[in-house]
């Protein structure tokens, strides 16, 4: 398998200017309010002005807001001499099911990418070698999968067992960097590259003492230095495979390098760290902090991305980090939703240019109890076909009210 070098791709540079509430109109992007995102129902990374009703609401709680300008700028990822297809125009993945179609099968390869990477994990900390074969076929099925719709099998990578974290999280992340790999328009041999470097980057916590990885508390400055350690295993573990590309040792071993060189094993900085390395940094903070883990829990979608955007240029890639909050969106699949009529939903999809407004299937009524599961479109209330009131309120962490993602099977359900 070849594994052309990442090069360049194209993405949306954002400026700002400040704008008066009385000023604004539809078709503008609102990237910031004057009086803080917390103070306000709105989500934090902004959002298109598409109905009156949101302005309205905007003069309720502001005086000024910041609009988004944006231009194209290609962005270079010199890893190595050869082009790649990220700047080709013509290059864009189109779905080929719709997500309900795809989940049966999506299912199926998460469950067994979660044996496959939890065996290989076990083998790992019992010294065997890395069993890539299966982990290159459990890439290779999430890829296809992801190539046919992302949507699925994100959903999928919302359904946790905090005691399962580490292999969840791996086969997550995994994942999450196929997908946005895709949103990048790497090529297929880029996204079973990205996607192993994804399953394998944590594999050195294996070496790590189990007390230590699993401490329920805050850890000492020795148990850190102990943890901290996990990318010199992971690297040791990974140049002992056989035919393993390059790109996951160094991802392995890089990932928790940060741009302004305060991270670690080597204190890289800038464009010293690759491109794989930084990907897999976004991801896995990103799974992490809305993960239940031994010592916390999910913490809401709306501040993984404050995270990420107060930390842009700083611990992440300026450019990447950008292309991931445009990535996930407002309400990725397998989001647990409050909508404002008080019902319940968990989002099944996204739908294209209105990314507020996805496919969603309620389960729960508007006193939070069970109820018949029903699929809903919501660009049908723009379309005066669905009630206003199904306009989501707010996004919540999975478990919230009692709904867990892997009690529901979308496969059955129709728009």
């Amino acid at each position: 398998m070849t594994n052309p070098p990442l090069k360049s791709f194209s993405v949306k540079k954002l400026k700002t200017r400040k704008c008066y509430v009385e000023d604004l109109a539809i078709g503008m992007y609102v990237a910031d309010v004057d009086c803080g995102w917390l103070n306000t129902p709105f989500m934090l990374q902004g959002f298109k002005l598409e109905f009156q009703q949101q302005i309205d609401e905007l003069k309720k709680y502001c005086i000024y807001v910041h609009i988004e300008v944006q231009e194209d700028v290609v962005i270079p990822l010199e890893l190595g001499p050869e082009d790649s297809a990220l700047d080709r125009k013509d290059s864009a993945y189109k779905a080929s099911l719709s997500a309900e179609e795809e989940h049966e099968q999506a299912r199926a390869i998460y469950e067994q990418g979660r044996a496959t990477t939890k065996s290989i994990l076990e083998g790992a900390a019992k010294g065997h070698a890395i069993d890539l074969p299966s982990a290159k076929e459990a890439v290779n099925f999430c890829v296809e999968s992801i190539l046919r719709n992302p949507d699925a099998l994100l959903w999928m990578s919302k359904i946790r067992d905090r005691d399962e974290y580490t292999a969840e999280h791996c086969l997550s992340v995994s994942i999450l960097a196929i997908a946005f790999g895709r949103h990048l328009r790497l090529t297929e041999e880029e996204l079973y590259t990205i996607g192993i470097a994804g399953l394998l980057h944590d594999v050195g916590k294996m070496r790590v003492p189990s007390a230590i990885l699993n401490k329920p508390g805050k850890l000492t400055d020795k148990e850190f230095r102990a943890i901290s350690t996990h990318v010199v295993h992971g690297r040791n573990l990974l140049q002992q495979t056989p035919e393993i590309p390059k790109e996951v040792i160094d991802a392995a071993h890089a990932h928790h390098e940060r741009m302004d060189g305060a991270g670690y094993p080597r204190h890289l900085s800038g464009e010293d760290i690759s491109d794989y390395a930084k990907i897999v940094s976004i991801v896995d903070c990103y799974d992490a902090i809305t993960s239940n883990r031994c010592y916390s829990d999910a913490r809401p979608i709306t501040e993984a991305m404050k995270i990420l955007y107060e930390n842009r240029g700083k611990q992440f890639d300026e450019s990447l980090t950008l292309e991931f909050i445009q990535f996930i969106g407002l309400y990725p699949p397998g989001s647990i939703v409050e909508l404002e009529n008080g019902m319940i939903g968990i989002v099944l999809a996204k739908n294209k240019g209105a990314q507020h407004l996805p496919k969603i299937i309620r389960v729960r009524d508007e006193n939070k109890q069970p109820c018949p599961l029903k699929a809903l479109d919501l660009t049908d209330i723009p379309r005066g076909t669905l009630d206003p009131g199904y306009f989501i309120k707010h996004i919540h962490t999975d478990g919230s009210f009692d709904v867990h993602i892997k009690d529901y099977r979308a496969g059955s359900m129709s728009f």
